[in-house]
């Protein structure tokens, strides 16, 4: 069956994703999934941080399954239920006083990049400049990709969208002489997912925010995969104690099914009928599994999120400790990056498939975790065993 899946994949599917691993997935249950072949495999990737509850999570199914036989989509004509009261849970439980949905992380990075040069247009300023760290990302739209600060991503799209300007990671000095009368934005992530696991640090976050309450610069936070609960925290901002204008999420906010989020507090609010629109973000099967993932959060899931992350990032560094190969371990939460002092990650990463366990690697050098949130010591316990016997080899 996986060669006939993967020979039509070949023939019809883009190939933007490379060889990937040779499984298919059938069915989900709760930290493991089950390939065509029978195998089951334990899942620390999460769909890249996405299935914060897991697979087949009872309660999310149902609401789910229920929606679905009631109403998937209606379209912005009118109001949606679900959608109000999904805005209203996160404005309540975050610094923010209003929410617009979108479909994905890059359309909430692209919609906080527009509302953030609508305020300014709504004051009667032109400041087009957008300051953002070397390493991020920040999606694959043309903007996105533009404020992206990794090479990579961008070379096959010049020219880029202008007035984008990067600058390294916790150098404030380098921060400040970037800043211009021209600057109307700042993107950051709390802790940069993509380029490795690499938290901010938090001196360097309160200074920013103080540069740009100081000079009328809106700082918008990047919560795609920091925020719902990934860093212990219902929102990674939380954990530095810095407050943004601005910040979007997407992800994990409904558990698997795609949507995106931009909240700001009311004085950012500057959009205007006819200004930002969609037509499949925020409908009624999106918002009602949100509404179902953030009450899972509330309800323990985030405490769960917060123990096992503390257990798990000890466990890992008394196998630093036990082996020179691990440079650092690093994160929040249940983001968790693993440096290797040789570039064994990607060769250690499979011996982990073909044991049955699912890890992500960024280049030779880093193990990316971010398991469900549902994760138990049990799980952990299993992975760093398994990692165990296999660094002894080395």
């Amino acid at each position: 069956m996986l060669d006939q899946i993967r020979e039509t994949d070949r023939k019809y599917y883009m190939n933007t994703f490379g060889e990937r691993l040779p499984v298919c997935f059938t069915e989900g249950n709760g930290m493991t999934m089950t390939a065509t072949d029978g195998k089951v495999y334990y899942d620390f990737m999460a769909g890249i941080a996405v299935n914060v509850l897991g697979h087949n999570h009872p309660k999310l199914t149902e609401t789910i399954c229920n929606q679905a036989k009631k109403l998937i989509h209606t379209s912005s004509l009118y109001y949606i239920e679900s959608q109000a009261n999904l805005a209203k849970m996160l404005c309540e439980n975050s610094c923010c006083d209003r929410a617009f949905f979108a479909n994905s992380g890059a359309e909430a990075n692209e919609g906080a990049l527009k509302l953030a040069r609508k305020y300014f247009y709504n004051k009667g300023q032109k400041k087009p400049e957008v300051i953002t760290l070397e390493n991020s990302f920040h999606g694959r739209t043309l903007a996105t990709v533009s404020a992206t600060g990794q090479e990579k991503y961008q070379k096959p799209y010049a020219p880029l969208v202008e007035k984008f300007i990067h600058v390294p990671a916790n150098d404030i000095e380098a921060f400040k002489k970037a800043v211009t009368e021209k600057t109307g934005a700042v993107m950051l992530e709390v802790i940069q997912g993509e380029s490795g696991v690499r938290p901010l640090q938090k001196a360097y976050l309160q200074e920013i925010r103080k540069i740009c309450t100081e000079k009328d610069i809106v700082l918008i936070f990047d919560e795609v995969q920091t925020g719902m609960g990934r860093c212990g925290t219902l929102f990674a901002y939380e954990t530095v104690g810095v407050e943004p204008d601005i910040f979007t999420l997407a992800k994990a906010l409904a558990g698997g099914i795609p949507i995106g989020a931009i909240l700001c507090k009311e004085q950012f609010a500057a959009f205007t009928p006819g200004d930002h629109g969609t037509t499949f973000g925020g409908n009624p099967l999106a918002t009602s599994a949100g509404i179902c993932v953030v009450n899972e959060l509330l309800g323990g899931v985030l405490n769960n999120a917060k123990e096992m992350g503390t257990y798990f990032m000890n466990e890992l560094n008394l196998l630093k400790e036990k082996f020179p190969l691990i440079r650092e371990v690093r994160g929040k939460g249940l983001m968790i990056g693993v440096e290797f002092a040789q570039p064994i990650a990607k060769a250690l990463s499979k011996q982990l498939f073909e044991a049955g366990f699912l890890v992500g690697t960024v280049g030779e050098t880093v193990f990316r975790l971010v398991p469900p949130l549902i994760i138990t010591k049990n799980e952990i316990d299993l992975l760093t065993a398994k990692l165990t016997e296999l660094l002894t080899a080395y």
